[in-house]
């Protein structure tokens, strides 16, 4: 696109681009504290992802031995020794609010720290470059290959780095998919071809992806595709600790030669020795001279890279660390330094977390294996006897949530001379209507009420339907109304 502009009497045209093209970032190795607890915190991670399908849980005869699986023909979900109904699709809700609280504390108090140690884009990026530095060597080799004509020793590298890739991409997709069945029956059926057709067509959009995402995009996702980086802008304050460059010690640069001859003759001469190793080290490519940016990821490796230099220099380490900008600002007034951790915001992210979690663990302890469920038939509301009583049906759908078949009485409460009656039951001794539930299932069943005329209101009059299990006493009620003319 071509602007122009007015300078004294004439219009001159400007040709260059409105948008630069994106630089290739290679980052350099780099070794150091934060180095050393990515690689911890990426070989946990990935070790769980990789390894998790494949383990056992004992759940009884006609259960599923997968400690997790998300089981879609039989609508469930197991985790260890939970088991999950889409009936109870709000512990799901409750686990996001809780994830969103997690983040949201992690970030008032570090910053973009899920982005830089624990997010998937993050992890696999850093999986893919080890194995590029591995093949092709350091950013210096790097560059060279780049810039280097195609030979057979690049071709050779190239194929190399690439296969890997594909390897790793295709086994991410592939155990992806074993949370979905169980893992070694599905990994026979892939291995001889036998398994469904969505399962390779899953496995190979996951292989694609992963490999995209990991091996080309890189820093783009974080850029242009996540949407946290500017959420957590909002989210963030002058208290949270994030990777900042000290200019309070820093500035203002020069060589090593010339910090050296200031300093000898009494001038203020900055730490910082313009090495750009912090920029070379990013795996995002940011400057974190340049202040807080969004394409920093908090991983912290700036100041690895800075620490080791400090350390040749003689010089203090931590030029670069997790601080904030208003402990720069206290130092240059010769003020200490002030961290609030724990401070009104923090504080209010725990309880809440604490008190949701509190409320998760309460409703998985004491929830109930059976359920009940009452729906009013609406066509017709009620139909009227010869002898004047009122007759209303019901839908009762019950479920058992055990792996044993369960036997449950029927009882009506809250109607004056209510009668109740099913074809779909048995009669128990004391007149109580009886169901039989085969185990992990629903059954549903026709009840009818009939009561006197005097029972029945226009309005509806409360009625009470109490189901107990017969094996373990447990109970369970629902409400619902009795109508009448």
């Amino acid at each position: 696109m071509i602007q122009s502009e007015i300078v004294g009497d004439q219009e001159v045209y400007d040709d260059s681009p409105l948008y630069a093209a994106a630089t290739k970032i290679y980052p350099q190795k780099v070794e150091g504290t934060f180095r050393r607890l990515k690689w911890a915190l990426l070989i946990v991670c990935l070790g769980i992802y990789y390894f998790l399908p494949f383990v056992r849980w004992d759940r009884g005869p006609n259960e599923p031995h997968q400690a997790v699986l998300v089981d879609l023909a039989h609508s469930r979900f197991y985790f260890f020794f939970i088991e999950l109904w889409p009936q109870e699709v709000y512990y799901f809700t409750g686990l996001l609010i809780l994830a969103s609280l997690a983040l949201f504390l992690s970030n008032a108090l570090f910053g973009r720290v899920w982005c830089g140690y624990f997010c998937f884009q993050t992890v696999w990026t850093d999986l893919f470059m080890w194995v590029e530095r591995l093949v092709e060597g350091d950013r210096r080799d790097r560059i060279k290959l780049d810039a280097a004509p195609w030979d057979a020793n690049k071709i050779a590298k190239r194929a190399a780095k690439h296969g890997i890739w594909v390897l790793i991409a295709w086994w991410t997709g592939g155990v992806w998919v074993l949370y979905f069945a169980d893992a070694p029956t599905l990994v026979r059926d892939l291995a001889t071809f036998q398994a469904s057709l969505v399962a390779y067509v899953w496995i190979g959009i996951l292989t694609f992806t992963t490999y995209y995402l990991a091996g080309h995009m890189r820093e783009q996702v974080c850029l242009y595709m996540c949407p946290w980086p500017r959420i957590q802008a909002a989210l963030t304050d002058v208290d949270a600790l994030n990777v900042t460059y000290r200019r309070d010690r820093g500035e203002p640069r020069m060589s090593l030669k010339e910090a050296s001859k200031e300093r000898a003759a009494g001038q203020p001469a900055g730490d910082c020795i313009d090495c750009y190793q912090c920029v070379a080290v990013c795996p995002t490519g940011v400057d974190i001279r340049k202040g807080s940016q969004l394409g920093c990821i908090q991983c912290g490796l700036c100041i690895d890279a800075c620490d080791t230099v400090m350390k040749k220099v003689n010089r203090p380490t931590r030029l670069i660390s997790y601080d904030t900008d208003e402990n720069i600002k206290r130092r240059q007034r010769g003020e200490a330094p002030v961290y609030r951790i724990v401070r009104s915001r923090t504080i209010l992210y725990v309880v809440v977390i604490a008190i949701v979690g509190a409320l998760m663990l309460y409703q998985l302890t004491t929830r109930q294996h059976m359920g009940l469920s009452v729906l009013h038939v609406r066509a017709p509301m009620f139909t009227t006897a010869r002898d004047g009583a009122v007759r209303n049906g019901y839908t009762l759908r019950f479920s058992n949530k055990s792996n044993e078949t369960h036997k449950f009485a029927i009882e009506i409460g809250g109607i004056k001379g209510a009668v109740a009656k099913s074809e779909e039951t048995d009669t128990l001794p004391d007149g109580r209507l009886m169901v039989s539930v085969d185990p992990d299932s629903t059954q549903e069943i026709e009840l009818y009420v009939t009561a006197p005329l005097s029972s029945a209101t226009n309005a509806g009059a409360p009625i009470v339907v109490k189901a107990t299990d017969l094996q373990d006493g447990e109970t369970v009620s629902v409400s619902d109304h009795f109508f009448g003319p």
